[in-house]
């Protein structure tokens, strides 16, 4: 039987168009790392051991993900709203963010991913927004993975600015808006968010970008979380029907003999 969704760029119907052909130019997966600080607490560790922990949750998920079909990996690593948390946390974090760039790159670059941080870079803390710049240019050329890490960053505020934008310089079109939340080589639309740690909220984390994005709620603390855990969320994902707002393919009733 044909199977009839919906066009995700200008909502006309498409006929035949199937899970697969949906995805067939790698999936965006996005995910909300929760869940570090529980992870220390119940150890008896300070929560900055639990973020060091998610470090290296995030890197088991990195690697794993070109080979699982993801194409555009989103991670959610520091709110517009974590500025709240105490001081000490926040250094922590940043300096986290800094071990990272100088640790991981090299295995960036040789892995083929391609690194973008989105968010605020003005408030962060002195030379970070430098050494971001600078390992966004060395992975420029990799075309295996398109990793983006979210830093102070709010989907509200980016909807906003993006909106002044658009005013100013694109007709009113949801392509045309979509376009400036994200690079025109990445997607913008998410396919699945991902959140670990038990909670089921989206925390200002791409409303616009998750609009129909299969959402997946997962009880383990995020420094648990592995590659096993992304193939199941996105096995999972693969076995759901997406209809885009359409029709899908609707089973006859049977006459009760």
């Amino acid at each position: 039987m044909m199977q009839s969704t919906v066009d995700r760029r200008d909502g006309t119907p498409q006929v035949g168009l199937k899970q697969e052909d949906l995805t067939q130019e790698g999936l965006h997966v996005a995910i909300i790392m929760d869940g570090n600080g529980r992870w220390a607490t119940r150890r008896g560790l300070p929560r900055s051991a639990g973020h060091r922990a998610g470090v290296e949750a995030a890197q088991r998920v990195v690697e794993a993900a070109p080979d699982l079909g993801v194409a555009t990996l989103t991670l959610f690593a520091f709110s517009s709203d974590n500025w709240r948390r105490p001081r000490a946390e926040v250094r922590a974090l940043m300096s986290l963010l800094r071990q990272y760039l100088k640790s991981e790159l090299h295995r960036l670059v040789e892995n083929g991913a391609r690194l973008a941080v989105i968010g605020r870079r003005d408030r962060l803390p002195a030379g970070l927004s430098e050494e971001i710049a600078e390992a966004e240019r060395a992975s420029a050329s990799g075309e295996r993975l398109n990793l983006r890490i979210a830093l102070d960053y709010s989907s509200r505020d980016a909807i906003a600015h993006a909106a002044t934008r658009w005013r100013a310089e694109h007709p009113p079109s949801r392509e045309a808006f979509g376009q400036l939340l994200a690079p025109e080589d990445c997607r913008a639309d998410v396919d699945l968010l991902i959140r670990s740690g038990g909670e089921k909220r989206l925390s200002d984390f791409l409303l616009w970008e998750s609009a129909y994005a299969e959402l997946c709620f997962v009880d383990i603390l995020w420094p648990d979380f592995g590659a096993d855990d992304l193939a199941a969320a996105i096995a999972d994902f693969r076995g759901r029907e997406r209809r885009f707002g359409g029709l899908g393919a609707i089973a006859p009733l049977v006459a009760a003999e």
